[in-house]
């Protein structure tokens, strides 16, 4: 064995150890989570019979309490042609075998852009959600969900965040050319704070889980329409920003279901 080759068998060992010491276990452990989350995340669309495809989804939604309510973004429903029978509900499946399940929306909460559908039948797994608010700026996250709706086929893709920031969802105005009606809106209601990740996302992502990657608990709703408008709306070029409705909204919206009951 040649100096250099017995140098190696030295050294490498040693490096190996050190890269594994340095190897953030929040990797690791996101590999064993996303099998458990993604039985909780479903497409949400329409049927339409007479349509080509038949079934379509644009938004993401995941399952929680006893696996028959969906949570998702308001703004992701879509408006339904009633005198051709379309009717509402969430896809199942992978890839292109789509199975469509009704649904009926049990409440809204357009203030947060979110919706709480409720199904019929076999319940799914359902996510659990935080009731900590422990969450904080720093920590590592994951979402779930269907970028690009249909054109990516139904198959779950995992992204991997950091909480970037605790934000409001509306800064003010440094002059009024930089109010619209949207804006002026939003100023005149009870301010909230929004998370602020460093994910990257897309629009058929809106609706999705943003968890623990560990535990998979879920700590936020993305939104990619409605939060990024009124965060970026002075912008020209859209950022790769992404942001999140803090779920404790969402435990509010099941309370406001829960009461109508």
């Amino acid at each position: 064995m040649n100096p250099v080759t017995r140098l190696l068998y030295r050294v490498l060992p040693a490096c190996l150890i050190v890269m594994l010491a340095f190897t953030p276990p929040v990797f690791a452990a996101l590999k064993d989570t996303i099998p458990s989350v993604k039985p909780s995340v479903v497409g949400i669309g329409t049927l339409l019979r007479t349509r080509s495809p038949a079934i379509v989804f644009v938004a993401t939604g995941f399952a929680v309490g006893d696996g028959l309510s969906i949570i998702t973004n308001a703004h992701a429903l879509p408006n339904l042609d009633v005198e051709k029978m379309e009717t509402l509900g969430i896809v199942i499946g992978m890839g292109d075998k789509l199975d469509f399940r009704p649904a009926t929306v049990a409440a809204l909460d357009r203030e947060h852009d979110l919706a709480h559908l409720r199904l019929t039948g076999k319940p799914l797994p359902a996510l659990q959600l935080d009731g900590s608010g422990a969450v904080a700026e720093g920590q590592a996250l994951a979402f779930t969900g269907f970028p690009l709706g249909m054109n990516l086929g139904l198959t779950p893709v995992t992204h991997r965040a950091m909480l970037s920031a605790i934000t409001p969802i509306m800064l003010p105005s440094l002059t009024s050319r930089g109010l619209d009606s949207r804006a002026i809106n939003q100023l005149q209601r009870r301010p909230f704070k929004i998370l602020q990740l460093d994910g990257t996302a897309y629009p058929g992502n809106s609706g999705s889980p943003v968890y623990d990657p560990d535990s998979g608990l879920v700590y936020g709703v993305l939104n990619m329409t409605f939060l990024k408008g009124q965060k970026e709306n002075a912008i020209s070029q859209p950022s790769g920003i992404s942001y999140a409705i803090p779920v404790h909204y969402v435990r509010e919206l099941l309370q406001q279901s829960d009461t109508k009951k």
